[in-house]
């Protein structure tokens, strides 16, 4: 699988042969969320998809003022492919967000940012190829409703596979009992894995859109599934996880169910991540390779995962960027807080994957989640990385025994840094860190980014009590 087209001649021939009547502009936020426009294919000429599309940037979440609203879409139509949704042909392109004040690629675009950081790296001498493997989890389920107002605050979610429904009575079938059980979910085959030919219209419809799938299961929790794809480069993998995101949402939604990606919606049970596998290449080089180090990984590669830690609170700015997400970073849960690295053990941080030869040794990164935007989490990531190579940034580890089973104290006594507890922390750590993203970041893109986490995610989840606090503290 890859790309339909390769240019405009190639993409105007595409469309006649798919006989599309309209052509989608994509582009995206700073949260991740995708945007579009839809344009009829007779609107759309050679001019338009080499100079761009206008549109207005005032209308989106922290990005211009309405004095300087007016932007410029470039679409990068080798990304183009159909979309297998809609009712009439359709042709989705990803696009660049051009600035027309400053005549560049705009400062709070966050592909245009995944771009600059990887010219940097190539500027730098480091590097002029990095890959990256995300794997994006995600529940599937039957129902979600939820209150959020002054005097009322409450969620609920179901999953016939949900053991709070063993006692329940079903209108249309009946209550067959075949469920995976909290944290029993990986790997049961039917009935008990209820998803298995919904993950197949999902993985079928991936590769539908270009991306190369490898597989697909339940994962551990209770309405928990992954589906498998293989790497890109830095700008192909966070497109990817778009289209991923949105063929996962879109399969669920048209079969009666609905699918999300946010980290801890189960109390109790495993939450969603994002691991995210990722080397870099020069020349045709794996430069995180040197056979018979531990691990196989070079010393390149140790600082690059030293650069990671070292500026861990920023980095988790980008790459767990909800409060939500530091509920699924607890003990207990399958999900790496403890900043160390260890080959094949997964309850480090990052892990090194077992058996991976010169073309596959990598490090995977254990602690984001899918509230990331993609562009943004792999470009900081990288640019953390670059700077722990830059200082020859040493990481705590190897470590290879279970750190799940540490108590905090020895943790503590171990010396071991942990991932930020908090979001508030995170941004914190992002305030007083943030001069290895220079290269790549303005100080405004920097500033917006934090203020807007504060404004729509810290302050509002702070001043709201919570059920917990009603049972734990009403009676006081």
């Amino acid at each position: 699988m890859g790309k339909f087209v390769n240019n405009i001649d190639e993409f105007f021939k595409f469309c006649e042969e798919n006989e599309v009547e309209f052509v989608d502009l994509r582009f995206t936020d700073i949260k991740g969320a995708w945007h579009h426009l839809t344009y009829r294919m007779s609107a759309v000429n050679r001019e338009n998809l080499e100079n761009g599309f206008p549109f207005d940037g005032s209308s989106i979440d922290a990005w211009q003022p309405i004095n300087e609203s007016d932007m410029i879409l470039k679409p990068d139509v080798p990304t183009a492919f159909l979309d297998p949704f809609t009712a009439d042909s359709t042709i989705i392109v990803f696009c660049d967000v051009y600035d027309i004040y400053k005549g560049d690629l705009y400062e709070k675009c966050p592909r245009s940012i995944a771009k600059k950081a990887l010219k940097h790296a190539e500027e730098i001498g480091v590097a002029d190829a990095a890959y990256f493997g995300p794997e994006n989890e995600f529940f599937i389920f039957d129902h979600v409703e939820f209150t959020d107002n002054i005097n009322e605050a409450g969620y609920r979610v179901d999953s016939e596979e949900g053991e709070w429904n063993d006692p329940s009575r079903f209108d249309d079938i009946g209550n067959m009992g075949h469920r995976p059980r909290t944290k029993g979910g990986y790997f049961p085959v039917q009935p008990t894995d209820s998803m298995v030919d919904l993950r197949a219209e999902m993985m079928l419809l991936l590769e539908e859109v270009g991306l190369e799938v490898v597989l697909g299961h339940h994962e551990v929790a209770q309405g928990q599934g992954e589906i498998g794809i293989v790497f890109s480069d830095i700008i192909g993998a966070a497109d990817n996880v778009q289209k991923y995101k949105y063929v996962v949402k879109m399969v669920a939604h048209l079969n009666g169910k609905t699918a999300t990606f946010m980290p801890k919606p189960l109390f109790g049970d495993n939450g969603n991540g994002m691991h995210v596998h990722q080397s870099l290449w020069k020349d045709g080089k794996n430069l995180f390779y040197k056979e018979g180090n531990y691990g196989n990984l070079s010393e390149m590669a140790i600082h690059y995962i030293g650069g990671i830690f070292k500026h861990a609170p920023a980095v988790a700015a980008f790459t767990n960027p909800s409060t939500n997400s530091y509920k699924r970073l607890i003990p207990g849960f399958e999900a790496p807080s403890i900043l160390t690295y260890s080959s094949q053990n997964r309850s480090a941080s990052c892990r090194i994957p077992y058996g991976a030869g010169e073309m596959a040794t990598r490090i995977e990164m254990r602690f984001p989640d899918s509230t990331a935007c993609p562009y943004l989490a792999f470009a900081v990531m990288m640019l953390a990385g670059l700077d722990g190579i830059k200082n020859k940034t040493v990481p705590v580890g190897p470590m290879d025994e279970d750190l799940f089973e540490l108590t905090l104290d020895e943790i503590r006594d171990k010396g071991i840094p942990q991932m930020p507890h908090t979001l508030r922390e995170a941004l914190e750590g992002l305030i007083a860190d943030n001069d290895f993203l220079k290269p790549v970041f303005t100080d405004e893109m920097i500033d917006t980014y934090q203020h807007y986490k504060f404004e729509t995610q810290v302050w509002p989840d702070e001043s709201r009590p919570t059920a917990f606090e009603f049972k734990s503290t009403y009676s006081c």
